[in-house]
């Protein structure tokens, strides 16, 4: 099977077509029948890497509309990318072809909310909230709701860090045409949109 030819733009566009299917329960479960199956028998090809959270109310082939073989899907609670996530969205991109990089938060997270605690977690938890804190530290500067501007600034901060992550995908950037974005998951119904940072004390714009 050949590598995915669909460009970043494309494939976020793409994207959001199926989203806008979802929110108006419009679903056309495309790429689901047995000559698709066949076909990725020989390989894969996803055109879009979605690094989501956990969390089981956002399933990101459901929300997209999307099929087998369409998104490389990595999920960790709270949308945080260490080491393993890295590694799995440079194969991604150096292997398959994938030219989007989506990181997708959504309306209250569990995980974010844990970090703004002050409590002790047991076990591994302390790890994932541990990269949470430098979104909450912004957060707690910002004007507007603290809880939802700290998962934005979780999903800008992720995908910063993915951006700058060497030499695979800061290079895949710069000369295959690989983007990153990142977006929050409205749990009331069901809308994707775009983050992006604004200015001095504003929360990011989604």
């Amino acid at each position: 099977m050949e590598k995915n030819t669909i460009t970043a733009d494309e494939a976020l566009e793409l994207l959001m077509e199926g989203n806008k299917r979802f929110v108006n329960d419009e679903l056309e479960h495309p790429h689901l029948d047995s000559a698709r199956r066949k076909m990725l028998s020989e390989g894969q090809a996803p055109h879009t890497v979605v690094l989501a959270c956990s969390d089981s109310r956002m399933v990101p082939e459901v929300i997209f509309d999307q099929g087998l073989g369409d998104l490389f899907v990595i999920r960790v609670a709270g949308n945080v990318a260490k080491d393993k996530v890295l590694g799995s969205i440079e194969y991604a991109i150096e292997h398959l072809g994938s030219k989007l990089i989506f990181v997708l938060s959504h309306e209250s997270c569990g995980a974010v909310t844990a970090a703004l605690s002050s409590e002790e977690v047991p076990g591994h938890i302390g790890s994932i909230l541990e990269e949470i804190k430098p979104a909450v530290y912004i957060a707690r500067q910002q004007t507007g709701d603290l809880l939802e501007n700290a998962i934005k600034n979780n999903a800008l901060i992720t995908r910063e860090r993915i951006q700058d992550s060497q030499p695979i995908i800061h290079k895949a950037i710069i000369e295959n045409g690989v983007k990153v974005v990142s977006g929050y998951y409205h749990l009331s119904d069901g809308k994707v949109e775009i983050c992006k940072y604004n200015h001095g004390n504003s929360p990011a714009a989604c």
